[in-house]
């Protein structure tokens, strides 16, 4: 089991659905990212946050066994969004967006953190993820990264500087789409491999993953469920989920690569079951890996 540091955005969310709604819930793909990551390895976060951002929020992450000691608290207000669902759970409607002390983040890792083996470069601005990267004392053993529309129309060339530095990155299906400037997913996901990561995930929401793996496909569905609460933070839980079954494994073939797919795929589906991080807080290990059986039920072939 291997170290994984992460450095992203934590935020307090506002989150309107069909089912309900929360009010300042603790967010951010950082902490989705970290808190779903901590069920397979020991997780390092580096973010920043306001003098404002409630201390029993601390308190669940590191209940978790989250290292929050790059956790910087600023002079401010924390990042804050607010966003509604409709009966169509795959996109949602921005209402508001404060950046606050996030608009000034500007990450330094010390000594240990430099170190860590692995990385992964949550959705901020390209720039920040290159100088993250920059401040590795030794190049980490699987550098992963996510990204947004936002980026990929307003910091292009930016992005492309740090998908040529990476080695896996996560993106939704109409983000492929916007970076490589084509409309099929397939021809989509060969063209971002072809910028630089030899790994490519694309997150489709209800319609599970789609992984390029050094040209080699591989496709997972999304975990039915009868249940859908709240979507936010699925694509970053699914990252965690991802990422830190690699990081516990400690190996990088092409099976281990699918089973991690698996297991992101799980924890995604046990995340939108409820609202912020609720589910989570009540997931038990025996229950992912109950999941991870469904699972392999679910798309087993007999020949």
């Amino acid at each position: 089991m291997a170290d994984l540091l992460v450095v992203g955005s934590v935020a307090l969310d506002t989150v309107q659905t069909p089912f309900g709604k929360v009010q300042e819930a603790l967010g951010g793909s950082a902490t989705y990212f970290s808190y779903c990551a901590s069920f397979f390895t020991q997780v390092r976060l580096v973010a920043t946050i306001g003098e404002d951002f409630p201390g029993s929020h601390i308190k669940l992450l590191t209940d978790r066994g989250v290292d929050v000691s790059g956790l910087k608290t600023s002079h401010g207000r924390t990042f804050r969004w607010a966003g509604e669902y409709g009966y169509d759970l795959n996109e949602a409607r921005t209402l508001d967006t404060q950046l606050n002390v996030f608009a000034d983040f500007k990450p330094v890792l010390d000594e240990r953190l430099r170190r860590m083996p692995y990385l992964f470069l949550a959705n901020i601005d390209p720039d920040l993820q290159l100088d993250v990267l920059g401040q590795m004392a030794e190049r980490p053993r699987l550098v992963a990264l996510d990204t947004m529309n936002f980026w990929i129309q307003g910091k292009r060339e930016a992005l492309l500087r740090v998908l040529g530095e990476v080695d896996v990155v996560t993106i939704n299906d109409a983000e492929a789409r916007q970076l490589a400037g084509e409309p099929n997913l397939i021809k989509a996901a060969r063209a971002i491999e072809r910028m630089g990561p030899s790994t490519v995930v694309v997150k489709r929401g209800e319609y599970g993953a789609v992984m390029v793996n050094n040209g080699a496909f591989f496709v997972v569905p999304a975990y039915p469920l009868e249940s859908v609460y709240d979507p936010t933070g699925a694509g970053d839980t699914f990252a965690g989920g991802f990422v830190g079954y690699l990081a516990r494994a400690e190996k990088l073939d092409r099976a281990t690569m699918r089973r991690a797919m698996v297991h992101g795929s799980v924890m995604a589906s046990f995340t939108v079951e409820d609202f912020s991080l609720n589910r989570l807080t009540r997931l038990s290990a025996q229950e992912i890996e109950a999941r991870v059986a469904a699972f392999h039920d679910l798309v087993r072939l007999e020949a």
